[in-house]
């Protein structure tokens, strides 16, 4: 049997996700999909728009095998991080052939040139990079300035500016990092681009989507329809102001609790978090009025907005630098959390048992298998969800829903 991974967040799940795994199951030639994906936080450093289980019932009534969540401290790293936890959570599945991601070109040799290159980091460019962010440009316009200076390609400082090329390139370089046998393939992105707010292109964006669902409202369920794959436009009606939308700035006042006791050194201790931006937090935090202001107030040319906002959420989701190391060192994972999976694909599962090296959790009953520091990675897990869950149900005044009490779902 031939596996193909897919790496995702679905937040939320649109037509162009319908037509990556489409694609994806069509150009690799594999029998079924594998999705690995964000749960309730994201890499924007932010809560997902909607709850977890309810994007991986959609991903499995679109064509998806199986779908695994990428533990949170991965989840809402940065893109290094992001990529490293979730090919090495392919990998470790024993039985994925292949990865296919999306892209702005399908320049698929392009991507592995800038992915070597930025895996070894030749002195030279290491001294081009380090003079621009001493100029005091950010790390990733620093680093788009010193590639095209040392490559001499202007093409290449393009292709590292386009969000979904930052993500395949750091795919890549896990790939070289893990010495993987997985095959990486990139599929160009068709209709809407990554950050394009429009609605009226066929392929409309997740950021656009999103956006429209903050903006309009009353009329968003039935807009919705036409943005989605049927197969969701269903479930997304019915957990309309119920399970969604939930967005940054419904965090804001638990986040203002956590900061009012902190001071610069404790605020070091947590991912993302550097000296000068702890200090900016304390000085600035009596300004403080929402998450998405205080992002927006604490923005310099060094930092930009994406670093705060997953810095702000690693304080209250309580992840911290000493964690990412300690998980680095012990192998990346100590176990494989089920979301969902298809029935009438269960010969995939049956695979991932047989060749996996990670215990397969399909019940939170079964956490006794992960010892440490995965088990702490796990409890990271469980309580991010809890604090998601806490929030929909203050927000729609639905009944909580603890992460043990979530069934596996099944298509």
């Amino acid at each position: 049997m031939k596996i193909v991974g897919l790496i995702t967040e679905y937040n939320p799940f649109h037509k162009g996700h319908e037509y990556h795994i489409l694609q994806a199951l069509k150009i690799t030639g594999a029998d079924a999909a594998v999705v690995v994906m964000s749960g309730n936080h994201v890499q924007r450093g932010e809560p997902a728009i909607l709850p977890k289980h309810i994007r991986a019932e959609i991903a499995l009534k679109c064509g998806a095998a199986a779908v695994f969540e990428l533990p949170v401290c991965y989840a809402t790293g940065s893109a290094e991080y992001f990529a490293l936890g979730a090919v090495s959570l392919l990998e470790r599945l024993g039985c994925v052939n292949s990865i296919c991601f999306g892209g702005e070109t399908d320049d698929l040799a392009a991507l592995q040139k800038i992915a070597r290159l930025l895996s070894h980091e030749p002195e030279d460019y290491r001294a081009l990079l380090q003079k621009h962010i001493k100029a005091g440009l950010s790390y990733p316009a620093a680093r788009q300035k010193a590639l095209e200076q040392f490559t001499k390609e202007t093409s290449f400082s393009s292709i590292i500016n386009q969000p979904n090329h930052i993500l395949g390139i750091e795919y890549m370089k896990a790939l070289y990092r893990l010495e993987s046998k997985m095959e990486p393939y990139v599929l160009k992105r068709t209709g809407a681009g990554y950050h394009d707010l429009a609605l009226d292109n066929g392929y409309a964006s997740a950021s656009a989507i999103r956006n429209m669902l903050l903006n309009r409202a009353g009329s968003a369920p039935s807009t919705l329809s036409s943005l989605v794959p049927r197969m969701a436009a269903d479930i997304l009606k019915d957990a309309w102001n119920l399970r969604y939308p939930l967005y940054a700035d419904d965090y804001s006042l638990l986040l203002k609790y956590r900061l009012l006791s902190m001071t610069p050194p404790l605020l070091m201790e947590y991912a993302d978090i550097s000296e000068d931006l702890a200090n900016r937090i304390i000085n600035c935090r009596n300004r403080f009025l929402t998450f998405g202001q205080f992002c927006s107030l604490l923005k310099t040319k060094q930092l930009t907005y994406t670093r705060i906002s997953r810095g702000l959420l690693h304080i209250l989701l309580d992840i911290r630098k000493k964690d990412m190391e300690r998980y680095l060192s012990a192998g990346f994972h100590g176990y494989a959390r089920l979301l969902g999976f298809r029935k009438d694909k269960t010969s995939v599962l049956a695979s991932l048992k047989e060749k996996g090296t990670l215990p397969l959790l399909s019940k939170l009953a079964m956490a006794d298998k992960t010892g440490e520091p995965f088990h702490t990675m796990l409890q990271q897990d469980i309580m991010a969800s809890d604090l998601y869950e806490s929030v929909v149900t203050d927000k729609f005044h639905t009944p909580f829903i603890n992460e043990y009490e979530h069934p596996v779902v099944r298509i």
